[in-house]
Formats: structure tokens, C-alpha cells, sequence
């Protein structure tokens, strides 16, 4: 049995990350601000499905809150820690910049500090396919370089990459960074393409198509996001003996360092996202094409070689298996 510190907790993936480790029998301890940037009783109703469970508690902090972080780690003594909390959404940083300074970087320092001061064997935190940015070659790959940020939430993310390398350097901290691309999937955040398109439709009125449609996302179910978690979790980052800063490495690193991709290898139209959804509804969607939105990028799609090679694994459910799933969860929570 480990024992794991799951930073939000209440979010999305920190709460189906939750869920699969303590039904493998490990103990978590969560926290989550529990911040109104999307329904508050949406992520209540996930705690919901968490608190009471042998194994599970729960603390409402703020991981920006260093004090509080530097208490709860010391009492604790996790073993691994799985950082999920930050200030998520690319249109939303265009909007309120502090946010993601104050939850992406002020945040993982405090979660970097407790680690270091607290022996924690790995920490896993989370990443994003943003990063990439305006890089152009496809499939991304964790190889490539990626300077080239073209929102402030995609800059935090590269920026969280950075600061890890820098204590994997300093102190020893085997640190591994998921860049995760397009998640979705039941209990999903109601600020994704899916949630909004499934209820607008359901509702009747027109859903906001980017780009005249002319998307590609590599969307990735969430079980598949949870397993890709997981697996890195227990495959503690380790030095790449081969890193020369003659011809380096982004991915690796001479240091306890590692980043990866968690993408379907597969991306997807966003007209065929739609097609796919009103099956399921059993509706047509009534479209209102739009330009693409300021720190929006066309495509995106991942290269999961690297994640392949280490841990053995590649996501694999299709668009049409996870859609179904999303809106026969939507329907039962909403109850539509």
C-alpha cells in the first residue's frame, strides 16, 4: 500500500485518479480549493463519491497556500505525489492571467518545497499538450522543443516543466511531467467542447464551432488518462544515462527528470466529434461557425512512443466508445 497526496482532488482527473487508486487499495489524501471557476457542486458531487471510503480524506486548502501545503506534508509523509490542481482553460488566461500565475506557479513551488522537505519518493504532475504551441510538425513529440507558447496557461505549463527540472537538478526530486491532450469523459469539466456541445444540444440552441470546424483534437478518454497516471506514477523517473548537452534531450534529462504524453495517437476532427455526438443524442446539432479564438491552436496530436517504450502503454478507446459513455453519464447526472 502507498500512500499518495492527489492535489485536485475534486478536479476531474484528480477525482477518477481517486477513485482507481483506492480501488486498488492505496491510501489517499486529497485536497482541492474548491474554486468557483466551474460548478463548486460539481466537484462537491465528486467528492461525494469519494469521502467515507476507507483509505480516503480529504482537506479544502489552496496548494498556492505554502504554510498550509508545508503542514499537511509533514504530518502526512506521502510517499507520492500526484499534482493535478491548477488553473486550467487556454480563452479563460486570456481573461484573468493572475490566476494561472498565482494556482500554476505559485502552486507546484509550494508542492515542490513539500516534497523536497519531506523525502517524497516521486512526484507526477500535470502538464499540457499546450505547450506545444506553435510548433507545427505532427505528431508532437516530447523530443522537440517547445519555446514557442502561444497562450499565458501554455507558458505556466512549460514554466511547471522547468521548475520541476530544476529540483529533479538541485535535490534529487524524480519528477515526471504528463502532458495530457483533450481529456474527456463522465464527471468531465463543463467548460470542454463535449459538455458544452452535449448540453446546448439537448437545450436546443446552436453549439460554437472554432476554426469554421476546421479542428483536430486528440481527444483521450479519461480511464485512459487515469491508467497513463498510474503507470508513470510507479515507473519512478530516472536519469537518462545517454542526455549529452551536445544534441539535449527536452524529454529526459541527466537528472531524475521525465516528461511524456498522454494522447489517443489519434486525432479527431472536430466535425466528426459532433457527428459522433448527435448519434448519441439522437439530435442534430444547429452549428455556429466561428474564427479561431486567440491561444487556440488548429491540431493537436501525440506522439505516446516514449510512453509506450517505459510503462507499456498507449491509450486506446475510440472517439465513438468514450462519447457514449460521457452522454449515458451526462444523461443519468443531469437527468435528461
Amino acid at each position: 500500500m502507498t500512500k499518495y497526496l492527489v492535489t485536485g482532488a475534486a478536479g476531474f482527473i484528480g477525482y477518477h485518479l481517486c477513485e482507481q487508486l483506492l480501488g486498488r487499495g492505496d491510501e489517499v489524501v486529497g485536497i482541492d480549493n474548491l474554486n468557483g471557476y466551474y460548478s463548486v457542486q460539481l466537484k462537491r458531487d465528486r467528492l461525494a463519491q469519494l469521502v467515507g471510503r476507507a483509505g480516503f480524506a480529504f482537506h479544502q486548502l489552496d496548494v498556492a497556500d505554502d504554510k498550509a501545503v508545508q503542514d499537511l506534508a509533514a504530518h502526512e509523509r506521502f510517499q507520492v505525489v500526484l499534482h493535478m490542481a491548477a488553473q486550467a482553460g487556454v480563452r479563460y488566461s486570456l481573461q484573468n492571467p493572475q490566476a494561472y500565475v498565482q494556482s500554476n506557479l505559485v502552486g507546484l513551488l509550494s508542492i515542490l518545497e513539500a516534497c523536497r522537505h519531506n523525502n517524497v519518493g516521486h512526484l507526477v504532475y500535470a502538464s499540457s499538450s499546450s505547450v506545444y504551441g506553435a510548433n507545427t510538425k505532427m505528431p508532437f513529440s516530447v523530443h522537440d522543443n517547445v519555446d514557442h507558447p502561444v497562450s499565458l496557461y501554455a507558458a505556466s505549463k512549460k514554466a511547471n516543466e522547468l521548475m520541476a527540472h530544476s529540483y529533479s537538478h538541485l535535490y534529487g526530486l524524480p519528477t515526471t511531467g504528463l502532458r495530457f491532450f483533450t481529456v474527456y469523459g463522465p464527471w468531465g469539466r463543463p467548460d470542454m467542447a463535449l459538455f458544452l456541445f452535449t448540453k446546448a444540444i439537448l437545450e436546443g440552441q446552436p453549439i460554437d464551432v472554432y476554426n469554421h470546424g476546421k479542428m483536430q483534437r486528440d481527444f483521450t478518454y479519461i480511464d485512459d488518462i487515469v491508467e497513463g497516471v498510474i503507470r508513470t506514477a510507479d515507473n519512478i523517473a530516472q536519469p537518462n544515462a545517454d542526455w549529452s548537452s551536445d544534441a539535449p534531450d527536452p524529454g529526459t534529462s541527466r537528472v531524475p527528470y521525465r516528461l511524456y504524453n498522454i494522447g489517443n495517437n489519434q486525432p479527431v476532427e472536430l466535425m466528426r466529434l459532433i457527428e459522433v455526438l448527435e448519434a448519441e443524442l439522437g439530435r442534430e446539432a444547429e452549428k455556429n461557425l466561428m474564427p479561431l479564438q486567440a491561444g487556440d491552436v488548429p491540431a493537436t496530436y501525440a506522439n505516446v512512443d516514449a510512453l509506450m517504450s517505459d510503462v507499456g502503454f498507449r491509450p486506446a478507446t475510440s472517439i465513438e466508445e468514450g462519447v457514449s459513455k460521457f452522454v449515458r453519464w451526462y444523461r443519468e447526472y443531469h437527468g435528461v
